[in-house]
């Protein structure tokens, strides 16, 4: 982590770069939840929900998927852009190269759900359609070898966190005097900014990660010092299944995040139904990970408190938030308890 050079992540630059988005990226909303349930649980905790689930694209990704398309010297945008991904990121980066007008061609696994990969050739961007894994990161690589196409990356990087940093701006200045910031991760692209940006405006502030069991390279990474590759990834929440942290992502959130829990799939899904019965939001599997974090191991930690939770993304399709809602249903008592 030493040799990682993290000091671009200023608040001024923050800010700036946050400026230099505003005319194209939302400010979402933010909604303070009323639940006696969540009151309970969380001992009257005050939680006010940060829905980034009415961004563009319907998740954060637009924030770091544009920061990073604008850095695009001429030359680099008359060649195009390519990504790769599970669906979230193919989406943003169709949609910020869109923006920009220039050309994506965007790798997607072939067991992408089909209602993201329609989303994302609704950008406009060519969607390539590869076996998950290697071969759809090849693919990408092809691209920029043999296209020279500028290889967005999902999560890393300098300007992929600036972007996701407004985030965590727009909610501080929205909310006054929060105590904790809950964030799920899947690479670190997210919290990475969104620390960065908490504590340069409010140390005191906390900012907990929430993972899934089957994918928690982000925990195993702080825990060894270094990023870590994961030899197998099993979760329902696939915009938080990257198998490996990266070194700058990871370097951020050991400076800047206090702690990051996992969750069971079980448990994702009936923060899902949380998110549903009180806050009426249908959401994605990545943002129940924050609820369920919150309600769960993270309980003694906010009760009482002042909380801000990320409501990360809500690209599902109908079938798909029925089934994980059924299952949530059943797992809903055990997160309560």
């Amino acid at each position: 982590m030493n040799d990682v050079d993290i000091t671009g992540m200023t608040l001024e630059a923050m800010q700036t770069r946050a400026a230099a988005l505003r005319s194209d990226i939302l400010q979402t909303p933010v909604v303070t939840l009323s639940s006696p349930m969540i009151d309970e649980v969380l001992g009257g905790a005050r939680v006010t929900l940060k829905l980034e689930c009415f961004q563009h694209t319907g998740t954060f990704k637009a924030r770091g998927a544009l920061s990073v398309a604008r850095q695009l010297d001429d030359d680099s945008r008359g060649r195009g852009i390519t990504a790769a991904s599970a669906g979230n990121h193919a989406i943003a980066a169709g949609w910020a190269a869109g923006k920009l007008g220039i050309s994506a061609k965007v790798v997607m696994q072939d067991n992408a759900n089909p209602f993201r990969v329609a989303l994302a050739r609704a950008t406009g961007a060519e969607v390539i359609l590869k076996p998950a894994g290697q071969e759809t990161f090849a693919e990408a690589e092809r691209l920029v070898r043999e296209e020279g196409r500028f290889f967005i990356h999902p999560f890393e990087g300098l300007h992929t966190s600036l972007g996701t940093a407004g985030v965590g701006l727009e909610l501080m200045a929205q909310v006054a005097e929060l105590d904790a910031v809950v964030v799920s991760v899947g690479g670190g692209g997210l919290i990475s900014g969104v620390a960065a940006a908490v504590k340069a405006i409010n140390p005191a502030c906390r900012v907990y990660g929430v993972e899934p069991e089957g994918a928690d390279s982000m925990s195993q990474s702080l825990a060894s010092g270094a990023p870590v590759t994961i030899p197998e990834v099993n979760t329902i929440a696939d915009s938080l299944a990257p198998p490996m942290a990266l070194p700058f992502g990871h370097a951020l959130c050991a400076v800047y995040v206090d702690d990051v829990v996992t969750v069971s799939d079980d448990a994702i899904c009936a923060g899902m139904v949380v998110l549903q019965q009180a806050a009426k939001l249908a959401v994605e599997p990545a943002a129940g990970a924050a609820m369920a974090g919150a309600l769960g191991p993270l309980r003694s930690q906010l009760a009482g408190r002042r909380v801000g939770v990320i409501v990360c993304g809500a690209n599902i399709d109908t079938d798909s938030y029925l089934g994980q809602l059924s299952r949530g249903q059943a797992a809903l008592d055990s997160l309560l308890s």
